[in-house]
């Protein structure tokens, strides 16, 4: 228990730092989100580059990993969404959310500080792979069902293909197809450049758990009981059980990375998850629930690494 505890406890003190800091204005609401584009922008990217090119690509690169993380990440979104609009008859928006906010982990700002403490350098490779699924298959996916249920079929092409542009300048899918390209023409960077790429890497862990902490500030987690209960659950425990009998049904896969991509499942929903509940007017149900998972993810990392390792 006390080497569980050596894991998750620095991880939720620098997110319970980074709370304090904000309430007690040590640090401002721009600052916050200016630390957090620097982890989005620079820290992030420069991980994920730098996971790519450690290793041959047919080391990193896993199309079972893949498939596995995928296929949990879907079963539980629409196992979700089903739930929130067959049972709950909620929207066809408000369940798209609900599905996103059940299935797509905070994989950057938690997921990767926590699997790296627990697992070291194969984090990163399952932080580039994990993203691919997250960026390009589950996002996508729930915002297009939750502009369909906005739009009256006119405004839906454009709304696709809005997303489709923002995923073109997503910094961490740039990062993605650099690092592939350098990794398929067998490019190894100069010295200075890949010291520089390997200190704003080393940056992203502290940094995104610091903003994190800070962005809880101000968030209030009251009148949503049964929309956070469904999330909470679905999140902290369905994703990662889904995750794992994925990769207990599917051929085999590195262990080290199967462990990763469990603990992956396990992060609360991701930070920005509020502000696209705005967009569709549930920025309450989304800031509640991310204020909740965070706070009982503590709790239910801690029983996963215990199970796993």
């Amino acid at each position: 228990m006390l080497q569980i505890l050596g894991i998750t406890a620095p991880i939720f003190i620098l997110i319970g730092i980074g709370y304090l800091s904000a309430r007690g204005r040590l640090v401002s609401a721009e600052q916050v989100l200016g630390m957090g584009k620097f982890v989005i922008s620079f820290a992030l990217p420069a991980l994920v580059i730098r996971a790519l090119l450690e290793k041959p690509l047919e080391d990193v690169f896993d199309a079972t990993y893949l498939l596995a993380y995928g296929i949990g990440s879907q079963a539980v979104f629409w196992g979700g969404f089903l739930f929130a609009r067959l049972v709950r008859k909620d929207s066809l928006s408000g369940s798209a959310l609900s599905g996103l906010g059940m299935s797509v982990s905070n994989s950057g700002f938690i997921g990767y500080p926590i699997v790296a403490m627990v697992l070291g350098s194969p984090a990163a490779v399952a932080l580039a792979l994990g993203m691919l699924v997250e960026n390009l298959l589950m996002i996508p996916l729930a915002l297009a069902i939750a502009e369909l249920g906005r739009q009256n079929g006119g405004g839906l092409r454009a709304a696709l293909l809005d997303t489709f542009m923002r995923l073109l300048r997503n910094p961490v899918i740039i990062s993605i197809s650099i690092g592939l390209a350098l990794a398929l023409l067998g490019v190894r960077l100069p010295s200075v450049p890949a010291k520089v790429i390997e200190m704003l890497a080393m940056a992203s862990a502290p940094v995104a758990l610091f903003v994190i902490g800070a962005s809880l500030n101000g968030l209030r987690a009251g009148g949503l009981v049964k929309d956070v209960a469904q999330l909470s659950i679905g999140k902290l425990l369905l994703h990662p059980l889904a995750v794992m009998l994925s990769f207990q049904l599917l051929p085999p896969v590195d262990p080290v990375l199967r462990v990763a991509g469990v603990l992956f499942a396990c992060s609360p929903m991701m930070s920005i998850y509020p502000i696209l509940g705005q967009r569709f007017g549930l920025e309450g149900r989304c800031a509640a629930a991310l204020v909740v998972c965070t706070v009982l993810a503590f709790v239910t990392i801690s029983g996963f690494i215990g199970v796993l390792t």
